[in-house]
């Protein structure tokens, strides 16, 4: 739905259907399930460097490229899997980006095995609650915080790569545990009050 009298993100262009289906529907809710988020992982590691639209284009051949991010899956490919995917037209065929994917999944696995899950692991950096912004316009968007800063830090000492603070602080939009939408925009409330368990307090802007 594109209409042009509902109010959303500055960000977003609303003259991409599939962009705008993206931003209403999944863009900034919480996600508390491993694959979801390994999935998220994989296609913001992917985007450094690159615009999202260019990924969310691309998200299906990732999903088929990469096993439909079942993590243990992607763990055991092999240089002989890498070098098939430099050759897979339907993702973005960067060798290095596409080796980080399977050594992240290794090191998503014993984040899995430490922690019980990688959702218990990531949401201990915002003390399980959403973290709440104040955008009123364009330019009041961040790319990094602290959070992000703490997560990519960690992340790498893990053994991570392309897991730099911005592409964390992405990430952490993405899904849902920073709420990035603008005071203005129809989903900030919505998303706010289908978690409440996962709420802060905010302030309510005119």
């Amino acid at each position: 739905m594109t209409d042009k009298n509902i109010c959303r993100c500055p960000w977003l262009d609303t003259t991409k259907v599939d962009y705008v289906k993206y931003h209403d529907e999944e863009w900034g809710v919480p996600v508390v399930d491993d694959n979801k988020m390994f999935e998220y992982l994989v296609l913001e590691s992917s985007q450094a460097g690159l615009s999202w639209y260019t990924i969310l284009k691309k998200r299906e051949g990732y999903r088929k490229a990469f096993a439909n991010f079942e993590v243990t899956k992607v763990a055991q490919y092999t240089a002989v899997d890498e070098q098939r995917l430099v050759l897979d037209a339907s993702i973005v065929r960067h060798k290095g980006k596409i080796s980080a994917t399977i050594n992240n999944a290794k090191c998503f696995i014993a984040i899995q095995k430490e922690f019980g899950s990688f959702i218990n692991y990531i949401w201990g950096f915002v003390d399980n609650k959403v973290q709440v912004s104040n955008i009123k316009q364009l330019s009041d968007y961040p790319t990094t915080s602290s959070v992000s800063d703490s997560l990519s830090k960690d992340l790498k000492k893990r053994g991570f790569k392309f897991v730099g603070s911005t592409t964390m602080y992405s990430l952490l939009q993405a899904t849902g545990l920073i709420n990035d939408h603008s005071n203005g925009c129809k989903r900030k409330q919505e998303i706010m009050s289908s978690y409440p368990k996962l709420a802060i307090a905010w302030h309510q802007c005119n």
